[in-house]
């Protein structure tokens, strides 16, 4: 009957006890297990607490390292781009002295080509290639090679000035981006984890195809650098040339000047004194053709003077041979007679002094005329050499450029 009131679904008590138990160890060790977990945990997030720390230390170290490294070479750069900029200033003041030197070339030369031009109007025997000549045709060869100097220096001077401020370019870009870079990362060192604003960046890990090595970084600017350098040097290299160009064109142009002035006072001095002796000789011809014009009138007043002698002679010869007869005798009168007609006539006749005389004469007068035309040549070239050229030249100032 017990057994009959007995509900089949209803556990053991021993049941219930063992299933106490095991509710109780599986929680004992649910609790362990949480317990390590929970432990683990804050182990876990001390060591990444302390990995981030160090790793957000070492990272601002890091940046503060690259803030350096960024400041150290824009102070290179900085240091650089006030070199290039001091360097081609100066070289355009040696532009400008250059290009002053060049057109003060101008004047000299002008001036040899037009003394050359108006020495062209000497005449006669004064057109020689003389020594004023062939020191005006050097001054003129060594203006031109000057002048195409000065021109090639100055092409070089102005490439030059070219390179300095293409450096001067790559130096600016170089700097304007390191100091936006130094800019970022001085905001970026300025950032804690306290710092407002600071978000969540998706695509901040995506690396970019225009990244470049800290290696291709150093080099790019390095590469700056050394060209700034290298245009530098060249800068210092040409002006020290331009220098030595201009004082030796200087010195070249005085003397080149120097000798054609000398040549010049010379060929005055020569012109001069060879038209004093030909005055000289043409007073000298003139008293001989007065000498030789009184001779030519005593030598006709001679001839002129015998007429009435031998006109006397001549009628006594005639009278006398009237005489009759046996009195017409060849006698020692008529024989005198006929002497004095003969040696009258004679005298009369030989006018070959007369005529000698009258062709030195002519020979003076043409010698005259020849003296004066020449005088007139020296007096040509004095006027031309003297007054056109020479006081011409003494406009030209050769000034140190």
């Amino acid at each position: 009957m017990a057994r009959l009131l007995q509900d089949p679904s209803k556990l053991h008590p021993s049941e219930w006890y063992t299933a106490n138990q095991m509710q109780r160890a599986s929680t004992e060790s649910q609790k362990s297990r949480s317990e390590c977990m929970i432990a683990e945990s804050w182990r876990l997030v001390d060591e990444i607490e302390k990995t981030t720390q160090k790793t957000q230390s070492d990272v601002n170290k890091k940046l503060e390292q690259r803030r350096e490294e960024i400041k150290f070479w824009k102070q290179e750069l900085d240091n650089k781009l006030e070199q290039i900029v001091h360097e081609t200033e100066i070289l355009l003041t040696f532009k400008n002295r250059l290009e002053r030197a060049l057109e003060g070339c101008k004047e000299p030369l002008v001036v040899a080509q037009k003394c050359l031009l108006y020495r062209q109007r000497r005449v006669g025997i004064d057109l020689v290639h003389d020594e004023v000549e062939q020191q005006l045709l050097k001054e003129v060869e060594v203006l031109q090679g000057i002048i195409a100097l000065l021109g090639r220096t100055l092409e070089q001077t102005n490439e030059q000035i070219r390179r300095n401020r293409s450096a001067k370019y790559d130096l600016d870009m170089d700097l304007k981006d390191k100091f936006t870079a130094l800019t970022i990362d001085d905001y970026c060192a300025s950032l804690t984890n306290d710092t407002p604003h600071i978000i969540y960046a998706d695509n901040a890990m995506k690396l970019e195809g225009n990244f470049v090595s800290p290696e291709d970084w150093i080099d790019f600017t390095n590469i700056n650098v050394e060209k700034a350098d290298k245009q530098r040097n060249n800068s210092l290299a040409l002006k020290a040339l331009i220098d030595g160009i201009l004082s030796q064109i200087a010195n070249d142009m005085r003397k080149q000047c120097e000798m054609v002035n000398n040549a010049f006072r010379n060929r005055v001095k020569e012109v001069k004194d060879a038209k004093h002796k030909l005055e000289t000789l043409l007073a000298m011809v003139m008293d001989e053709t007065a000498s030789q014009e009184k001779n030519i009138a005593a030598l006709k007043k001679a001839i002129t003077d015998k007429e009435a002698p031998v006109k006397v002679a001549q009628t006594r010869l005639e009278a006398r041979n009237h005489r009759p007869n046996v009195e017409l005798c060849y006698d020692t009168v008529h024989s005198s007679l006929m002497s004095e007609v003969q040696e009258i006539t004679k005298n009369i006749q030989r006018q070959d002094a007369l005529a000698q005389a009258q062709t030195e004469l002519k020979g003076l007068s043409r010698r005259q005329l020849s003296l004066e035309e020449e005088i007139k040549v020296k007096e040509n070239t004095l006027y031309i050499d003297e007054v056109l050229c020479m006081q011409m030249r003494e406009s030209v100032c050769i000034n140190n450029y």
